[in-house]
């Protein structure tokens, strides 16, 4: 009896211990999705996504062999010609919500830390290994990320605009690169997205994880006002 007591307590610390855990998970998270809002004069990110959307713009012509850098491709694939501040920058790159792959993924715009988690430990070994039992597949994927559309964690590691191998592995140890990858192999497979279409929705991603950059890039592109970029965030998850 004392011994199933003793384990029922251990038990029930180990449950707190979690439960603390994923408490302060959702804590940080909140923060750092909060540091973005407040960026915005306390206006929230989901309002001003309702003004402009990445979506609206026709990429059904764009060529990926026309983009040689990561400014080339947020150039074709994002409607940069309605940035002039950095609240329009924000609006059009950082998104919120969850995409329509997000239930099968378990992800979602509105918990990056998870997400990235997810994406990284799991979406990724998993279709490293999945993509190159379909050939079509596997040169398609290696078609998009061998490019220098910007598919990569450059602002962290500093791996350029590409960040796979010739084999399709990342080229970086960090969380942020093989998500990224995972999430473009995954459509690839899964969807019937476009190549342009698929390096957007990373490009979206990308600019979750990397708010402050992508929004400097996009702004830059523009010739927009990049005066409020100090007060985002960096870079979400750690390298």
């Amino acid at each position: 009896m004392e011994n199933k007591s003793h384990k029922k307590i251990k038990f029930d610390k180990l449950a707190i211990w979690l439960i603390v855990v994923v408490a302060l998970l959702v804590i940080f998270n909140q923060w750092q999705v909060n540091a973005i809002s407040k960026s915005l004069g306390g206006v929230s990110i989901m309002s001003k996504l309702r003004l402009g959307s990445s979506s609206g713009k026709d990429i059904s012509n764009v060529n990926l062999d026309e983009l040689k850098s990561t400014g080339h491709s947020v150039a074709a694939l994002f409607p940069v010609e309605d940035i002039q501040t950095t609240e329009d920058a924000i609006a059009i790159m950082v998104p919120t919500g969850t995409p329509d792959y997000g239930s099968a993924l378990e992800v979602s715009f509105d918990d990056p830390l998870n997400s990235l988690s997810i994406l990284s430990a799991q979406v990724y070994p998993y279709m490293l290994n999945d993509i190159k039992k379909e050939q079509a597949a596997y040169q398609r994927y290696l078609n998009i990320v061998l490019k220098p559309v910007g598919i990569s964690c450059e602002y962290c590691c500093g791996v350029g605009a590409i960040g796979a191998r010739n084999d399709g592995s990342s080229a970086c140890g960090c969380q942020h690169n093989p998500a990224l990858l995972g999430l473009t192999m995954w459509l690839v497979k899964n969807s019937d997205y476009s190549d342009a279409e698929i390096v957007r929705e990373a490009l979206k991603w990308k600019s979750l994880f990397f708010p402050k950059d992508m929004v400097n890039l996009a702004l830059t592109v523009a010739g927009g006002d990049t005066s409020k970029l100090g007060e985002l965030p960096g870079m979400v998850g750690g390298c």
